[in-house]
Parts: structure tokens; sequence; C-alpha cells
């Protein structure tokens, strides 16, 4: 028969983690060598696709008539105001054309689809007695003088521009910077280049912004975009090393004060910044770099290697007081965490691959990375750090301290331990149902998607979203612009059942909530044809004659593609509001239901708004998925790992509570679900389970030696308990320095993640123990276990 001690995995990895302790560190260090060398080559990146679901069918259309779509998808806006006076004036003329020229040649450009008031296809049109006449709104004669700057006001008026390219108030103007995500290298055109957004975004700045607001006074500048605000994300975010630093010093102290021995806590924190390392160079071996959201991950894989650490150091201690040398007490410790340990961050990398059901690549790329942390601290935190505790050892006070423990009564582990009694553990789970009903009826008034103007990602005062501001408050056309793309065969688009109908679409969307105007083909084709009728308002509509039609739509620029099979309608709403967006997108698929004909066919979407309603939707369905299967994953490991329904439930129940409030919180706080949120869930739930699997292993351990349930619990929390209770502290730390992040996404989630581990551990304190004395029989586990050595 087979010894349980050699069939003890556990038992197993210690004699092969113990035996070869050299070549263990030897290895560790060769590694770290390299990876920590890949890690120093990792750079900020990120794309417009990968922000995208790129296989939701809103976003599958944009993508499939891009080329017909020109301005429509990933462009920045500059707009140049004159600070005294308007733009009608030399100086300021002279300024737009330097800043029109200059943004030309940014590589990164489409340069064909570059627009201003000095672009040669910004025309104006009038109706005179003999036709039509037109021409550049900025002619070839102009030359800065009196006479031009009123010939430039004249043709302004008639151009249409007027709260398009021009501020209805004439004090600014806009510059139109369509972007290419793929562009050829300026120094070797056979050379492909990724559009990198941070570079753009400090061009932007520098030859733009600070270059001509420093020549002109006059002149202040006003950017807005998703290469801009993705710019700034990135700008912002590196500035979160500092909340590293920050800390790294906070948690240092703590365990310090945790484990009263300097040896132990520079090699918990060792071993905790080189999983940093570990994962940041093996994103960088998978082809990954750091975008705005995927940079919580090493705060993340430090915050749990920290937990796991403390956890090794403290199991450690405890078995010092029994044991004659580190190595034993090392070996000891290791036998009795690596399960625990490995179920806790098998759980936890489980919970953070379900993020992988969400059709988004940055959130995909998230999972990938916190996957891949959580898989380096069961190599550095759960087998080197011990290997390395074994030959440091404890300092004299921290053995002191500990065996004194063994023996010392511990007031506040008495006092908690009052929520395993028949007399407390029935208020708890009476508390916790109360909790978990308000949670549940306040959580309803959590939305999907954003709730706020301009840039929710950044703060209300922030230098883009001040910008988006100035152009939102003095222009007609906003920032926020759904596409819907009317589909046609080929030269059809100027049919008149195609145009009727899009012409009752414009109508529709303008008596819809949010809507601030419309724009299509139609809008150019009815001011035409009332220009060809001397200007009368009874003409302002379309006609049915198909020559008459043809010719309206000649002057509708970037309005039709180029062989009218693709016409766009352009919404231009009030904001990007979850509710705006679904009341909008619900009034042309309503639309679309009714009218959609086999000749022609209403499309979702494009524009900004249509992108940011496609990934609402790709939330709104992934979250309920993706809540269902980390818990699934998590339960199956609880399952796998105690064998018991009931250890189970003792360890999952407080995590849903968890859950629960923490929805409540979000829309107390006017959070929405959207790409920086969503993880929290899955991050707070994959952390989380650590805390109830550390204490049920040690609870069950206690109960199975024959100790009642409260008894077992005051020992639980005597040993395990206090570093379950530190850990919370350690975890939320590192998390709660992102509150006072410049990027408001960040502090967001800071706070979330903060409440959620604070909870959850204690939940785990305080709700699993009052699970346990209604759902665990001790007199079963102490019998099993006595049968078991009997076996044995």
């Amino acid at each position: 028969m087979i010894s349980k001690s050699k069939s003890n995995p556990a038992a197993v990895m210690e004699r092969l983690v113990f035996n070869n302790r050299p070549a263990v560190i030897l290895l560790t260090l060769l590694v770290s060598l390299f990876l920590f060398w890949q890690a120093a080559q990792v750079r900020p990146a990120t794309s417009f696709e990968k922000m995208i679901p790129l296989k939701h069918p809103y976003i599958e259309k944009m993508l499939e008539f891009r080329d017909d779509l020109a301005n429509l998808g990933n462009s920045v806006r500059i707009s140049v105001e004159a600070v005294d006076g308007d733009i009608f004036n030399a100086e300021y003329m002279a300024t737009l054309h330097q800043i029109s020229d200059e943004a030309f040649y940014i590589p990164g450009v489409d340069r064909s689809g570059v627009r201003s008031l000095w672009s040669p296809n910004v025309r104006w049109t009038e109706v005179t007695e003999e036709g039509f006449d037109g021409g550049e709104v900025i002619p070839q004669t102009y030359d800065g003088s009196a006479e031009s700057l009123e010939e430039l006001r004249s043709n302004i008026l008639k151009s249409g521009q007027v709260g398009r390219l021009v501020a209805n108030n004439f004090k600014s103007s806009i510059v139109e910077i369509p972007l290419l995500e793929v562009f050829p290298d300026p120094e070797d055109n056979s050379r492909l280049l990724q559009l990198d957004y941070r570079q753009f975004s400090h061009q932007l700045e520098e030859h733009i912004r600070d270059k001509y607001e420093q020549q002109n006074p006059n002149v202040k500048i006003h950017i807005i975009g998703f290469a801009k605000k993705v710019g700034d994300l990135i700008d912002g975010l590196i500035d979160v090393a500092m909340f590293f630093i920050v800390a790294l010093g906070i948690t240092f102290v703590l365990l310090l004060r945790f484990t009263r021995c300097i040896r132990s806590t520079l090699a918990v924190l060792f071993t905790t910044l080189i999983a940093v390392g570990w994962q940041l160079g093996l994103l960088n071996l998978l082809g990954f770099g750091i975008d705005p959201y995927s940079m919580l991950v090493p705060f993340l894989v430090f915050a749990i290697g920290i937990s796991h650490g403390v956890q090794v150091v403290n199991g450690i201690a405890i078995s010092s007081s029994t044991s004659v040398n580190p190595l034993s007490a090392a070996r000891m410790a290791f036998r009795q965490l690596f399960v625990p340990g490995m179920v806790a961050l098998s759980s936890d990398a489980v919970g953070f691959i379900t993020l992988m059901l969400i059709d988004i690549g940055v959130i995909r790329e998230l999972a990938i990375g916190a996957s891949v942390g959580v898989a380096v601290i069961i190599l550095t935190n759960l087998i080197f750090l011990p290997v390395v505790v074994s030959y440091l050892g404890l300092g004299k006070k921290a053995l002191e301290y500990s065996r004194g423990s063994e023996t010392r009564e511990s007031r506040l582990a008495r006092r908690f331990s009052a929520f395993a009694s028949a007399r407390v553990a029935p208020v708890s789970v009476v508390l916790a149902l109360a909790a978990a009903g308000f949670g549940l009826w306040y959580g309803q008034n959590l939305q999907i998607g954003d709730l706020d103007q301009g840039a929710p990602e950044l703060r209300p005062d922030s230098r883009y979203n001040l910008d988006n501001d100035f152009i939102i408050h003095n222009y007609s056309t906003s920032s926020d612009v759904l596409v819907v793309m009317v589909k046609t065969a080929s030269e059809s688009c100027s049919r008149y059942p195609v145009m009727e109908a899009m012409d009752d679409l414009t109508w529709k969307m303008e008596n819809t909530p949010g809507v601030q105007s419309v724009i299509s083909m139609v809008t150019v084709s009815k001011q035409v044809i009332k220009g060809m009728n001397e200007g009368n308002l009874k003409w302002e509509a379309l006609s049915r004659n198909a020559d008459i039609l043809n010719n309206s739509i000649a002057r509708a620029d970037s309005l039709y593609n180029s062989d009218c099979s693709l016409a766009p309608v352009l919404v231009f709403l009030e904001d990007h509001k979850a509710q705006t967006l679904s009341t909008a997108i619900a009034a042309v698929e309503d639309f679309a239901a009714e009218r959609n004909t086999d000749d022609y066919q209403f499309l979702l979407a494009s524009g900004n708004a249509g992108i940011e309603a496609a990934t609402n939707e790709v939330i709104a369905l992934s979250e309920t998925k993706m809540l269902i299967a980390v818990y699934a994953a998590v339960m199956f490991m609880c399952l796998l790992t105690f064998r018991s329904v009931a250890a189970t439930a003792c360890v999952i129940l407080p995590l849903v509570l968890t859950s629960v409030l923490g929805n409540a919180l979000m829309a107390f706080l006017g959070i929405g679900v959207k790409v920086a949120t969503l993880p929290v869930i899955a991050l707070g739930v994959g952390v989380g389970v650590d805390y109830g699997i550390y204490i049920y292993s040690r609870l069950e351990a206690f109960l199975r030696m024959g100790m009642p349930l409260q008894q077992a619990y005051y020992e639980t929390l005597k040993s395990t308990g206090k570093a379950v209770f530190f850990t919370g502290i350690c975890l939320a730390i590192g998390v709660a320095t992102w509150i006072f992040s410049a990027i408001k996404f960040q502090a967001d989630m800071g706070l979330m993640l903060t409440f959620m581990f604070l909870w959850n551990m204690f939940g785990a304190i305080w709700l699993l123990p009052a699970l346990a004395h209604f759902l665990i029989k001790p007199e079963k586990l102490y019998a099993a276990n006595s049968q078991q050595q009997a076996t044995d």
C-alpha cells in the first residue's frame, strides 16, 4: 500500500523542490535575467480595432464599407479658436493655413480626407439668375486683404459649413483629420507602420497646439478624437508608475509590521517583484504591449503575489514554533499551503480566463496578462519564496513573537470566533440576506455604457474633456455621430424610392430624443432643388424626376460613394450616454425593420456612437455570461479540492454577496458597466476566492482534529485569519492608490476593486463561519479523518 505522504501531491512537490534547492534558485535567477530583459522592451501599445468588438454586426458592416466611409471612422478634429475677435482676419487665416498643412504631413494621417476651410474640396454654392454658381470657399485670389476676407465671409455663409467646419459664432473653425491604422513608413515606403497613438498625440501637442499657441497668442487650439483620447490615456497611465512605488512603500511598512522580520519582508517583496517582471516579460514574448486597460495587471500581480507571499511567511513562522531549523519549517509550511495556494491561484486564473468570452481585444489581452501573472505567482511565491526563506530563516524577534502567539490568548480572534456560534450565526445569515436583497433591488439602477458626456475615461476637468465641451457648445454637429449606412445596388442610391426612404428616416431621427441634427445626401439634394427653383421654399423637396435627382446630389460631397451604392445618414447626437444611444439605435432598427426591401437596406452602424452602441450591446450580452462562467469555474475548483458542496457554498456565497453589493455601489456612484469596469467583476470574484479557500482549508484541518466549530474557527483566526486580514488590507492598498489617478476609469476601477477586496475579506471572516455553522458537520469530518488515518 502507498503511504499517504508519498501519494500526497504537496508531499511530492515538497521533495522535488526542497531536494533541489540550488537548482531552483539558479533556474529562477536565469529565467529572471531573460524575462526582465524582455520586460524592459515592453512599450505602450493599443489600436482602434482592439478597443471595439470586431465580430459585432455593426462593426462588421463598418469595416466592410470602411473605404466608402472616409472621415467617418477613426479621426481627429482640431478646432482653432480666435481668442479676440473672429476668424475673419488675415493673421488667423494664415495660422489656420499653416495648421492645416502641418496636420497634413503628420505620419498616420489619411491625407486624401483632410478637410478645412483651406481644402479645395470645401466649396460654396448659390443660386443666381443664370443658375448655380460656386467655387472654393477660399479662392485662389485670396490675399488676406479686407476685400478677400469679406468674400471669405460670404463664401462661408453660402457653403453650408456654419456649425460644421465653422463655429456658429464665427470665432473658430475645424480641421478634420482622418487617420490610417496602418500606413507606409515615410522613410521606407516598402515598410508598413502601425499607428502609435501616444506618439501621434504628442505630435499634435508639439507640432500643433504648443507651436501655434506660442506663435500666435490670439489662437487657442482644441483637439478631440479617439486617437487623442487614447494618447492622453496612455500619458496618464505612464504616470501610474508613481502609484506603484507608493503601493510598494506602504506594503513594505505593513509587511514589516506583520512579519517583524526584515529578511522575510524583503524576500516577499523581492519574489513578488520577480513575478511582476516575469509577467511583463512574458507579455512581450507573446507580442503584447501595455494598453490603458492592461496597465492594471502588474498592480494585480503585485497585490496577489504579496497576499500569497504573506500566507507562506505566516505558515513558516507558525511551523517554526515546532521545527528545529528554517528548512524544516519551510518544508512543513510548503506541505500545508501548496494545495490551498494552488487552488486559490488556479481559481484566480480560471476567473480571469472567463474574460476571454468578451469579444473586445483589450479585455482579452487583459485576461491573458492576468492569467499569465497568476501562473507566474505559483512559481515565484509558492515555490521560490519558501526556498529562499529556508536559507534566510526568520529573525529572532519574529520567531519569538510567532512562538508566543501559539499560547497567547487573542482577544480579537476570540471575539470574531463568535461568528461561528449558534447565537451569532443566524443573525449574520439574516443580515447577509437583507444586504443581498437591498443590493439586488438597488442594483437594478445599474446601467450599461457611459453615463457622462465627453470622454468618461478622463476627469471632467481634463484638457480633452474641456476641448470636447468647447466643440459641443460652439458647433451644430457634435462629436458623437451615429452613421446609418444605406446600401443599394450600384448607381441606385439617387433613385427616388431610396431618397424618399432616407428622407423619412431623417425626419424620424430629427424627432428622436437625444438627436441634435441629421445630414445626408437628401439634405443637399433638397437644398439644390430649392436653389434650382429660384430659392422658393415650396420646392425644398425631393423630385420624382431621375435627372433632377442625379443633378441635385452632384454637390453632396462625401455623402455617397463612388458608384452610388452606399449613402451614409449622419445622425449627430447630444452625447453618447447609454440612454441616448439605445434610444437612437432602437429608432433606426424599428425604421429598418419596417422599410428595408430587396432594393435598399438601412444598416447599422458606423461613427463613434455606432461603435459605442455595439460595445454596449456586447457588454450587456457578455456580463451575465461572464459572471456565470467565473462562478462556475471557481465552484468547480472548490468542489474539486474540498469534495463537498457545503464547503463550496461556504466559500462561494460571500463572493456572491460582494458581487451584488458591488453592482449596487456602481449604481450609487453613477459608474456604468463598460470596457473599463466589466473586468472588475471577474477580478473581484477571482481574487476574492483566495480568502475563503485559505480560511476554510485551515478550518477544516482543525475540525478534522475533533475540535468544535467555534474553537476550530478561533484557532483558524489565530493562524491563517490574521494573514487573511493582512492580505485583504494589502490587496486594497495595492489598488486604492488608483483612486487618485488623473484617469477617471482607473480611479473607478481602483475604488471598485478596493471595495471588493475589503468586502471579500470581511465576508470570508464574517459570513463563512456563519454558513459553516449551518452547512458543515464537524463530527462527520472528524469521523472521516479518523477512518482515513486508520486506513493509512
